[in-house]
């Protein structure tokens, strides 16, 4: 991997930040060089929260994603918005739990995990972002599985820690899920 660009994007409450941020740490326990740029709506939870992460092996110019090689859509009008600026020959993970509708473009692999649903039966009811994330490290390998403990470890608060071993069982979940998807060939 010489250069990673994602973008994660949904509802401000679903963890999109967090979830960007685990990514980044990850990235820099492998020695990355790494951005993290979060943007979020004034409203935060219920708003719009989107998450820019730049994993590379050269230096980072800019924190922008505005071109995803690795776009996790959370909602509705995050797919709306982001599904056309993905690169062709990107991967678009969807949470087909909470979004209806198809990727329409044929030129991008596509992965559909009711991340929403599956975190609820689960009793993980805030962590569909990292069942979605998991999904994405199995699929897209964005970063290896082996470093999640340690990056995980990193961005759980102390506050928090007892839901370390979910999140780590929420990535396993996603990393192993089996789903629907339209890969180029």
């Amino acid at each position: 991997m010489s250069t990673k660009q994602i973008l994660i994007a949904g509802f401000g409450g679903q963890g999109i930040l967090f979830a960007g941020k685990f990514l980044a740490y990850e990235g820099l326990l492998e020695g990355k060089k790494v951005s993290w740029l979060p943007s979020y709506g004034p409203e935060m939870r219920g708003g719009t929260a989107n998450c820019s992460i730049i994993l590379s092996d050269d230096p980072v110019g800019s924190p922008i994603v505005n071109k995803p090689d690795v776009l996790i859509a959370m909602n509705l009008p995050s797919l709306d918005k982001y599904e056309n600026e993905a690169v062709p020959g990107a991967s678009i993970f969807v949470d087909s739990a909470l979004i209806e509708r198809k990727v329409t473009r044929k030129d991008v692999n596509v992965y559909y995990i009711p991340a929403t649903k599956l975190a609820s039966e689960k009793g993980f009811d805030t962590l569909a972002n990292m069942i979605i994330v998991g999904h994405a490290i199995a699929k897209a390998g964005i970063i290896p599985y082996e470093g999640i403990a340690p990056a995980l470890k990193k961005v759980v608060s102390a506050k928090h820690a007892n839901l370390l071993d979910k999140n780590i069982a929420a990535i396993e979940l996603g990393y192993q899920y089996e789903g629907e998807s339209q890969c180029l060939k």
